[in-house]
């Protein structure tokens, strides 16, 4: 790549530096894989001496890499290729599509050996970004530079450590492995291929700066001060969630830019002993280093600045403690907890449906009362500082959930039934509320996302909604303490609900078109009213002629416009006969007489009848019917006028009707509204895809997409997350609507960062009027 020219003003997708680059990256991943696998004899053989009675297990996994090598590296290098292809073609391809093209529509059980390859290759991903974030961090941004400024991230980067560990996962999807030795061959990955990888990436970065791409990048936003002055272990989190987990949630950036005062609390407990803090995770359920052990720390403290306001201003260390009473173990807490996901009380399920009532103190009620059934004397017992935590957090997480999103009825009910699941969740991990991959959090973003505004109307949301249940379902039945349920049911579920995804899409392209027709037939029948307001305004014609034009020849005029539009033939003829039969009319009120009327017209005449059923002879008699009309005007005989015979039920062409589609409400006519003109002109300039949130007049909050402007109206479409149209609006009526506080920005992130979001907002203490500046 040397001999490449400096590209760096050159915007645009460049395709000789893609494939440059390419060459550069792949076959060098590819090799190092080939070395890597070559290792594995050795490394297999040493594992089978120590492995006692599974010896052979490790023996006939190395004839078989041996007799697949080919096989094996043919695989990783095709999941390559298919991935950087999709770069090329300016659709990067997230990792996780892998496996969800690889499931059918069906909740149909991931096998225990898949599921455990999949959590395997996702961690060998996590090494490679811990490893080589920095170098990531360019290599993204230089790529999708060349790549026509396409964002990439670690899961759309197709050299990335997601689509990586795909390709080592499909290299050895079709090996017969024992499980064991699968989770060591991945191991082995690990060990052999990150260091080479990292190299790869090295090279890869400095020759696209060598060549001009982006040679100097924009610094990195720097930490946030107020995170800065927790100390030295504060990361670097900005709004995309890189920190230095790339797992780092959305809302965690923001959080640390209000630290200052978490800071403080932090400093005064390092100070003196305090109690078990939120961010000691467990033995046997991994660590939380840098950002995620900051954020965990911090919003323990945040909790407890809480507890300290509602307590009076007593700090929670120092409130009284019945020296008779001792914290419940985990055991004991998981124990309990697994009897209210099997059968929760009544009082829970109440305060699920209650929106005024915090399930966070009835979580911790209902755990204290039902110790009773494992023989523990709720008297004598106690929560544990960190899992009150625990509790407090989910708890209030789930209220801000079913507070703020569209959950009514039935999907109010499904999503509360995870609670204690993801009470116990947050027992055996906490990494949970600040890795936003965390498979728990991405299942209930799934769940969540099924389950907002649906409200069952139709037979997809019907369908839907009974998925949603099965999941649920399954996963209050299956989970003890095994995370993996989670993951396998997220993976399943996506599957389905990338197939509702695609039948959106088409209810979606149905309402735009429906919009599109009522559109063409709406501007149809105003030119056609033009035309005869034109002709007839303040003139006084035969009934036969009124009738001819107002039925048989608007109709005509009508369709005419519908099919060729406003030049076409039909329509030019169409006005010509009506000028033709106007102008007849003017010669017969002078008392022309003995003209041959309407001859001129009578085929043209014929057509047009013929065009709102009549028949031939039928038509003929209403011509006849017109030429004696005009004859009896120009003998001044009025007696004479005849009418038209019976003319057959005009029905001009209806739309199709989307039956789902909820009334639309506009505001009012453009010339009656109040609003901002630099508002009515971001809304034209709007982009297809847009999302807005709309608020009607209970406060009731439902998010819209843009998915039509009408070319003839300039009216914007909106649907619903069902692809259901719900409203249609000019830019003026939109601007008015955000005057009148009814629209807004949509808030796109997912549903548990949301709600994570309002959980560190309720936490935050209100400052007092009499506070200083």
């Amino acid at each position: 790549m040397s001999n490449v020219p400096n590209i760096a003003d050159r915007p645009g997708r460049d395709t000789r530096l893609l494939e440059q680059a390419r060459d550069a990256a792949v076959p060098p991943l590819v090799d190092a894989f080939a070395v890597a696998l070559g290792r594995f004899d050795d490394a297999l053989f040493d594992r089978a001496e120590r492995a006692g009675p599974s010896q052979m297990a490790f023996l006939d996994a190395m004839r078989e890499l041996r007799r697949r090598r080919e096989d094996i590296i043919g695989r990783f290098r095709a999941q390559l290729q298919r991935s950087w292809k999709a770069l090329e073609a300016g659709q990067p391809s997230p990792a996780e599509r892998v496996f969800v093209e690889s499931a059918d529509d069906t909740l149909s059980l991931v096998s225990e050996q898949e599921l455990e390859s999949r959590l395997a290759v996702r961690n060998f991903a996590s090494v490679i970004q811990r490893e080589c974030k920095p170098v990531l961090g360019r290599l993204d941004r230089r790529l999708g530079w060349i790549a026509g400024d396409v964002t990439l991230d670690s899961d759309l980067n197709p050299i990335g450590p997601e689509h990586i560990g795909v390709a080592v996962h499909q290299a050895f999807v079709a090996c017969d492995l024992a499980p064991d030795v699968r989770l060591v061959v991945i191991k082995l990955c690990e060990r052999d291929l990150v260091p080479a990888i990292a190299r790869i990436y090295a090279s890869l970065d400095q020759r696209l700066m060598q060549v001009g791409v982006m040679p100097e990048l924009p610094a990195r936003r720097p930490p946030a001060a107020a995170a800065a002055s927790v100390g030295e272990a504060a990361p670097d989190l900005d709004a995309t969630g890189d920190g230095e987990d790339p797992g780092a949630p959305a809302w965690a950036a923001r959080f640390l830019n209000r630290m200052a005062g978490v800071s403080r609390g932090l400093q005064a407990t390092q100070a003196a002993p305090a109690a078990p803090g939120f961010g000691d995770v467990p033995p046997g359920y991994g660590s939380a280093p840098g950002a995620q052990g900051v954020l965990l720390e911090a919003l323990h403290h945040l909790l407890q600045e809480s507890r300290r306001g509602r307590d009076t201003g007593e700090a929670p260390e120092a409130r009284a403690v019945d020296p008779r009473q001792r914290d419940l173990s985990q055991r004991e807490m998981l124990s309990v907890l697994s009897l209210l996901q099997a059968s929760p009380s009544a009082t829970l399920r109440a305060a699920i449906g209650d929106t005024g009532e915090s399930l966070s103190q009835r979580l911790k009620n209902e755990v204290l009362s039902s110790a009773t059934q494992l023989g523990v004397d709720p008297s004598q017992a106690r929560l544990a500082p960190v899992d009150e935590d625990a509790i407090d957090l989910v708890g209030m997480l789930f209220d801000v959930m079913l507070d703020e999103r569209d959950l009514e009825g039935r999907p109010r009910e499904l999503i509360g039934r995870l609670v204690v699941p993801f009470v116990k969740v947050a027992l055996l991990d906490r990494r949970m509320f600040v890795q936003k991959t965390h498979p728990a959090r991405r299942l209930l973003n799934v769940l969540a996302e099924a389950c907002e505004g649906n409200n069952g109307e139709s037979a997809a949301e019907r369908t839907l909604l009974t998925k949603v249940e099965e999941v649920v379902d399954r996963l209050v039945a299956e989970f003890n303490e095994n995370l993996a349920i989670f993951l396998t049911l997220e993976e399943e579920f996506r599957a389905y609900l990338e197939q509702h995804r695609r039948r959106i899409e088409i209810a979606e392209r149905r309402a735009a078109e429906i919009q599109r027709g009522q559109e063409r037939l709406e501007a149809a029948r105003a030119r056609m009213t033009a035309e005869l307001d034109e002709r007839l305004a303040d003139r006084r014609v035969p009934q036969a002629i009124e009738d001819f034009l107002r039925q048989p020849w608007a109709h005509h005029v009508t369709m005419a416009v519908l099919r060729e539009g406003d030049e076409g033939e039909s329509l030019r003829e169409s006005l010509a006969l009506a000028d033709g039969v106007l102008e007849e009319l003017t010669e017969a009120q002078r008392h022309v007489v003995g003209k041959p009327w309407l001859q001129a017209w009578r085929s043209q005449m014929l057509k047009v009848f013929a065009s709102v059923g009549m028949n031939q002879d039928a038509a003929a008699g209403a011509v006849d019917a017109l030429h004696d009309t005009l004859q009896a005007v120009a003998a001044a005989r009025p007696d004479l006028e005849k009418a038209l015979p019976e003319l057959p039920q005009v029905v001009l062409p209806k739309p199709v009707v989307d039956e789902e589609a909820t009334p639309i409400h506009l505001v009012a006519g453009a010339d009656t509204l109040d609003f901002d003109h630099s508002d009515a002109d971001h809304f034209r300039g709007l982009p297809i895809g847009t999302w807005l949130d709309f608020i009607d007049k209970d406060n009731r909050v439902q998010a819209g997409k843009l998915s039509w402007v009408s070319p003839i109206s300039s009216r914007l479409l909106f649907v619903n997350r069902r692809g259901v149209r719900f409203c249609v609006a000019s830019p003026e009526e939109l601007a008015a609507m955000v005057r009148l506080g009814r629209l807004r920005t949509h808030q796109s992130e997912d549903a548990f960062d949301s709600a994570m979001q309002g959980v560190i907002e309720r936490l935050e203490p209100v400052p007092s009027a009499a506070a200083p500046a």
